[in-house]
């Protein structure tokens, strides 16, 4: 199994969290609401792209709209291959965790 970077793993997560609305755009604002940190569009840009041509993710074209001056919205979602990273990559980390002595957490 090839292990994501964290940041491939985010993106992933986001995705598959968006569903059929996982643009470019949505994808960089859920990732700012969720991580709480910016992300520039080459942020998720990048890694999206390599994933896309790695297999993770397919994509579709949506339809032209007036706010983008009649361009259309590329949209993604995970291929069988992108799930089945994001799963495998939990159960690691879910063994990982699982593995730790009791720790205090709280202060």
């Amino acid at each position: 199994m090839k292990y994501l970077t964290r940041k491939e793993e985010l993106i992933l997560l986001t995705v598959y969290r968006l569903e059929d609305s996982a643009s470019l755009v949505k994808i960089r604002e859920q990732l700012i609401s969720s991580t709480g940190h910016n992300w520039t569009v080459g942020n998720v840009y990048v890694p999206l792209d390599r994933m896309f041509k790695l297999g993770y993710l397919e994509s579709h074209i949506g339809e032209p709209t007036s706010q983008r001056g009649g361009k259309a919205v590329k949209f993604y979602t995970l291929s069988k291959k992108g799930k089945k990273s994001l799963f495998e990559l939990k159960k690691v980390h879910d063994k990982m965790w699982a593995e730790l002595p009791e720790m205090a957490f709280e202060k």
